[in-house]
């Protein structure tokens, strides 16, 4: 981690030293005072909630210092006050600073889904030949971004970043703070929708990653993707697309579903090519696994570098994991977000897998628009033509699956409807037999993670 005087902090944030000796050291920091740990610089962020209220309780629990843009309590004695105009701004631009002073190479990672899996895997994938730093969990924006970059230390070389948004000018913006030598884009779907008039405006959007890389960077572009090949048509820099089709630099072919072992395919990396097995069941999984690869590529490593690790990726939590429960139930825990995209490509890369029934258990799809009910009807249908005996909607757009799923040849009683995950769970339950394949998969905000837990707590987990 980085390891900064408090003068040397006041200076590249543009601040002046309230309190504190110039020689305090900090080499960590934090803006969330139930997590600040003994020793840290917390920095009073003013959003929802204003900061600058928990620069007491951040001292209680340890902190050594704070950032602040507004008058606060006394801080305790021996403890650092600096003082800034904009505690967000100097919070990047002290970020800005220390990736200055390391030479190290930004993977920035954005797109409507599959940023997180891209990371994870292309962490996975270059680790053992360079030292990583990679955003926590899903840092990806204004705030995780520069507190991700604070813990550089001199032993990285590359730092994998997710850069998410949800309006024009937030990607630029991070790209101000960490300019890439390494830009990914791994698809534009509908999401977000709600704020944006377009699927073409989210295109622009994301397209600012690529205003901002490097001048000698490269691009790494979903070249089946038709939104994602427009905006990179212009991109003067190097450039590997990646796909399932012949013209893709990185590509995946002879594609064999192996049930729950997950897949096997020959990898086309470059001119070289090889069979590898991937334990994964969907195909944007398959997506993000080739955006990776090309990140490697993009990084001159070798086919026979990355191919063995391949096998060993585990899915993120809450993103497609297997759970083998009691009865030889398998319960697929997808239940991080959902997108109609993505909800496609887990119906389908899970209609094929043995099973004596297939439960869709499926939450609300949020942040889409005026087309919100096309979009959940369109899913509906989808569970009807691959296959699935069973679909439970939960939420109020739900209806729209269940009509969707009616009108493609389900019978009523193979739907149910419910207001929330708390009221569906104890349903599911009920509804469970011998040898199912249940799929829990909903928007962040439907909480259906809360499905998950009540059944792994009742049925025994393998």
């Amino acid at each position: 981690m980085a390891s900064l005087r408090l003068d040397l902090i006041a200076e590249k944030s543009k601040g002046k030293i309230m309190q504190g000796s110039s020689s305090l050291v900090f080499s960590k920091f934090n803006i969330d005072s139930r997590q600040t740990q003994p020793g840290e610089l917390f920095f009073a962020i003013v959003a929802q909630r204003n900061g600058h209220d928990f620069v007491p309780h951040a001292f209680q629990n340890g902190a050594s210092g704070a950032v602040i843009s507004q008058e606060v309590s006394p801080a305790p004695e021996g403890a650092a006050l600096i003082k800034v105009n904009d505690t967000l701004k100097s919070l990047q631009e002290l970020a800005s600073y220390v990736l200055s002073e390391h030479n190290t190479k930004v993977i920035g990672i954005t797109g409507s889904n599959g940023k997180t899996t891209t990371k994870e895997f292309t962490h996975s994938l270059i680790s053992r030949y360079f030292r990583v730093l990679k955003s926590e969990s899903n840092y990806n924006n204004h705030l995780g971004l520069p507190l991700t970059l604070l813990k550089l230390d001199k032993k990285h070389e590359i730092a994998v970043l997710e850069m998410g948004m949800r309006a024009p000018g937030e990607i630029r913006a991070l790209t101000r703070i960490a300019p890439p030598d390494v830009s990914v884009i791994t698809n534009i779907n509908p999401v977000h929708l709600e704020f944006f008039p377009s699927m073409e405006e989210i295109a622009q959007a994301k397209k600012e990653i690529l205003e901002g890389t490097k001048e000698q960077g490269t691009a790494v572009l979903n070249g089946d993707d038709p939104l994602v090949k427009k905006i990179g048509e212009d991109w003067s820099g190097n450039k590997i697309n990646f796909g399932l089709f012949p013209q893709d630099d990185i590509r995946a072919r002879n594609i064999e579903y192996r049930d729950y072992q997950g897949m096997t395919f020959e990898l086309c990396f470059g001119q070289k090519k090889q069979e590898v097995h991937f334990p994964f069941f969907y195909e944007s999984y398959l997506y993000d696994l080739l955006a990776a690869s090309g990140v490697a590529f993009a990084l001159s490593l070798r086919l026979e570098d990355i191919a063995p690790q391949i096998s060993k990726l585990k899915p993120y939590n809450l993103r497609g994991t297997l759970i083998r429960l009691g009865k030889n139930i398998r319960l697929i825990n997808d239940s991080y977000n959902s997108n109609p995209n993505a909800l496609e490509s887990a119906l389908k890369g899970l209609a094929a897998l043995p099973s004596k029934r297939k439960i869709a258990v499926l939450g609300d799809m949020l942040e889409l628009g005026a087309q919100e009910a096309d979009f959940h009807f369109r899913a509906g249908q989808q569970v009807a033509e691959k296959g699935w005996d069973i679909l439970i909607g939960i939420g109020p757009l739900s209806q729209h699956m269940v009509r969707g799923a009616l009108s493609s040849g389900m019978k009523r009683n193979q739907t149910l409807l419910f207001q929330n995950s708390e009221e569906a769970a104890e349903k599911v339950l009920s509804l469970l037999q011998e040898e199912d394949l249940i799929l829990v998969k909903g928007s962040r905000g439907m909480k259906t993670d809360k499905i998950v837990e009540y059944l792994k707590k009742r049925i025994k987990v393998k």
